[in-house]
């Protein structure tokens, strides 16, 4: 080969990609940070970052004992408080008695009446709930409750609550952290109902519904909601909130004219109630787990991107830009143009005094009442210093 073909060849064979061109180009390409590219970069390292913090569980991090402790089975929070507080817990070989003191479950040993502690396994449970059935952990009364369906061999308690009206699905866990992101409006998990209410539901009642109304809690709404059956004396509509509050479907269907003759819960995210007999239970695959998981991620990024922006201290209002004053404000000054004055008139005084004067030919006082002595008069003043 010749050495002109060699030179030729050798400039071919070189890298493409690293001379000074290239790299002006690829920063190019990186340097415009409005670009989409940045953009859809950003949003994607904040997905992950988002993503890491939900996966990240604090239940085998440094933690408060009486949560530790209701976690692992031995009451409710206030029962395990009672507990430290009558000296029946030992961490490290001494007795802790008062309340707030953090732990470590990976690194400190605690006993609790005698009994080393011993960390719950991680449980998920679908409830079908029957209504006159409680969704909660107590009742002194003795009525059935929806944690009554499940083995006793975890202490669990549920996600959320469903009157004692109403039926349908219901999660079970001991997976505290799961619980409160699926239930608290911050991150805004979908709940669907299925609803029979009396009478005809017309449009206006549906755009109430979305458009949403006021009640004791504050403002409420439902996220969607479709007519499936309309009947002679009854209507069945599927309805999706995000948030809920206490009996807040009955609340906002009975504002607008119509009793709920039934209410049951279909879905929770990603889980549905299927064909679930009523009364019966299963325990959910780490499949249908780690959709929940998935389902908070992007639930919680939609009610950050819906959400308006924050008005921070110190920002200025609007104002104007014909007159520059501030909206909703008026001014004392009379107007320059050649139409009648709005502000106070020159020596002539304004408002009602102006007009009977003018009326009555009576000269308006052009001086200010005051409360303050004349100077050639003496004494003191009421009330003054």
């Amino acid at each position: 080969m010749s050495p002109k073909r060699q030179s030729k060849s050798s400039r071919s064979a070189g890298p493409r990609n690293s001379g000074p061109r290239s790299a002006k180009k690829s920063t190019g390409r990186v340097a415009s940070e409005g670009s989409p590219a940045v953009k859809k970069k950003a949003t994607k390292k904040k997905a992950a970052k988002k993503k890491a913090n939900i996966k990240k569980s604090d239940r085998d991090g440094p933690q408060r004992l009486q949560r530790l402790l209701a976690a692992a089975g031995f009451g409710s929070r206030r029962q395990c408080e009672d507990l430290i507080e009558e000296g029946r817990v030992d961490v490290n070989g001494e007795i802790v008695s008062t309340l707030g003191t953090v732990v470590d479950p990976t690194k400190d040993k605690i006993i609790v009446d005698g009994v080393p502690l011993k960390q719950q396994k991680l449980v998920y449970y679908a409830v079908n709930k029957p209504t006159g059935v409680l969704s909660t952990n107590s009742d002194p009364r003795g009525r059935d409750r929806v944690i009554d369906f499940v083995p006793k061999s975890e202490r669990v308690y549920p996600v959320g609550r469903l009157d004692q009206s109403s039926q349908g699905l219901m999660l079970l866990t001991n997976d505290g952290e799961l619980a409160q992101q699926l239930s608290h409006p911050k991150y805004g998990v979908r709940k669907v109902y299925r609803v029979t209410v009396a009478g005809k539901i017309d449009g206006e009642t549906m755009r109430s519904m979305r458009k949403g109304i006021y009640i004791a809690e504050g403002f409420v709404k439902v996220e969607g909601a479709r007519i499936l059956k309309a009947r002679g004396k009854a209507t069945e509509l599927e309805i999706t909130l995000r948030e809920g509050k206490n009996r807040e479907i009955r609340r906002i269907l009975a504002r607008l004219g119509h009793k709920v003759q039934v209410l049951r819960r279909i879905a929770i995210g990603p889980l549905r109630l299927g064909d679930l007999p009523t009364g019966a239970y299963r325990a959910l695959t780490k499949q249908e787990v780690q959709r929940l998981r998935k389902a908070v991620e992007f639930s919680q990024q939609e009610v950050e991107d819906d959400a308006p922006p924050r008005r921070y201290k110190g920002t200025k209002k609007k104002t104007s830009k014909v007159t520059g004053k501030r909206a909703g404000h008026s001014g004392g000054k009379p107007s320059k143009g050649k139409g009648p004055a709005r502000g106070p008139a020159k020596g002539k005084g304004s408002g009602k005094g102006a007009s009977a004067a003018k009326r009555t030919d009576r000269k308006t006082p052009t001086s200010k009442f005051t409360f303050l002595p004349k100077e050639k008069e003496g004494g003191s003043i009421i009330g003054g210093d």
